[in-house]
């Protein structure tokens, strides 16, 4: 539960009996332990899904997939870390796919974790080290991993652009999945019969008078207003998958009939960010809850958030393996999903727990906003803190000690 300070990135042991070097070495001996692998690790969380799952969600469980680089440059004692932007630039790749409500947006719990390391890749789905491939061949059995969970409800796969290829939205498609990808600008479709790119659908709709305004968002602070169009699209160009080290193929494929749903983002009548989005879900969904889903794909650099600088300072820790940098992210993904329940519960008694939780950690919050997940993450250290503190020292005890802090001099009525 801790929140750390990049200076002190190591275990935080609460304040009980034992001492802080013994809560150490028992954390280094956890990590090292064969026996605890990333299956096991994963299965609370999962467990918590299965659970959060069929309340928050009314037709679907959507996953968000996404990845974080993990940079440790100057991390030298970690041998197995892989390249990342360059050959300085050092550390590990993580891929999570997140649990959110399709009602709300609210994150749920992480459902799978992968982590690529030189030896390999470190996935929560298997009990061996998986060999390294492109970004999205790992992705598909991840896919495959999550419908197979029982979480409850039909899954929609979000991705960002990075999953925006041919021969993966067919292959998909094959395999039953639903996804929502942000699509290429560029990308060439057919278009009532026509062959073009989807900024040009995108602009044909616009001329149509096909856009829709749906609701009122924030844009940097701005009021903005979203409008939303959508229409049919096929996909029928061959795949030319991209493999590193590999010569480009061309893979035919069948036609593939997809909606296309464009968002645009206006303030004061002027564009300001457009999303174009490839998705097979049933049209019972309107394109309206299609943009809003993925516009909550964001949720996931939240959670990237509470484990980097915002909470958990993952980018200092100091274990020496890949792998067991993976068993504590899976810890410390559980302190988050309490985060998470903490912050989505409703009632007086949950919104009280909020402003002692804010109180405590003593952060300030924006005006208008009562409370942060990493004020709470914060505030719940504290309050553990407390509670465990009082369980090994009375108070009358407590107040001698904290006299004892004071300073000796007290004020005389003169000054």
């Amino acid at each position: 539960m801790t929140p750390l300070q990049a200076v002190a990135a190591g275990l935080r042991a609460l304040p009980r009996a034992a001492q802080p070097f013994a809560s150490t070495q028992a954390a280094w001996r956890f990590y090292r332990n064969e026996r605890t692998g990333l299956a096991k690790l994963a299965q609370p969380l999962i467990e918590r899904a299965r659970q959060a799952v069929p309340d928050a969600c009314d037709d679907y469980a959507l996953i968000v997939h996404d990845w974080s680089l993990l940079h440790y440059r100057e991390h030298t004692s970690k041998r197995d870390r892989v390249e990342l932007g360059n050959s300085q630039d050092l550390g590990y790749e993580l891929l999570a796919s997140l649990a959110v409500s399709d009602r709300d947006g609210a994150p749920l719990a992480p459902v799978c974790q992968q982590l690529r390391a030189a030896a390999g890749v470190y996935s929560t789905r298997s009990a061996r080290t998986l060999a390294d491939r492109s970004q999205l061949d790992m992705l598909a059995p991840v896919l495959a991993h999550v419908e197979g969970l029982g979480l409850g409800r039909r899954c929609v796969h979000i991705i960002d652009a990075e999953a925006d290829s041919v021969g993966h939205y067919r292959r998909w498609a094959r395999q039953g999945r639903l996804f929502l990808v942000r699509a290429d600008e560029e990308r060439g479709v057919l278009f009532q019969g026509q062959e073009c790119r989807l900024s040009e659908v995108a602009e044909a709709l616009w001329a149509r008078g096909a856009f829709r305004k749906t609701r009122q968002v924030d844009y940097h602070g701005r009021e903005a207003q979203q409008w939303v169009a959508e229409a049919e699209v096929v996909l029928h160009r061959p795949a030319r998958p991209h493999r590193k080290g590999q010569k480009r193929v061309v893979v035919p494929g069948r036609p593939l009939r997809l909606r296309l749903v464009v968002s645009v983002l206006r303030v004061d009548g002027e564009s300001k960010e457009r999303w174009l989005l490839l998705t097979n879900v049933p049209a019972a969904v309107v394109a309206e809850r299609v943009a809003l889903w993925y516009f909550w794909r964001w949720v996931v650099e939240t959670y990237f958030k509470l484990l980097k600088g915002a909470g958990q300072q993952l980018e200092q820790w100091q274990q020496e393996t890949g792998l067991a940098v993976a068993k504590r992210l899976l810890l410390a993904s559980m302190a988050c999903v309490v985060v998470w329940e903490v912050a989505r519960a409703a009632g007086p008694e949950a919104e009280a727990l909020r402003a002692v939780l804010v109180r405590l950690s003593g952060r300030q919050m924006k005006w208008g906003k009562s409370y942060t997940q990493p004020a709470l993450l914060a505030g719940l250290w504290v309050l553990l803190s407390m509670l465990e503190l009082l369980e090994h020292y009375d108070l009358d005890e407590l107040r001698r000690l904290a006299n004892f802090a004071r300073p000796s001099c007290e004020p005389d009525d003169s000054t």
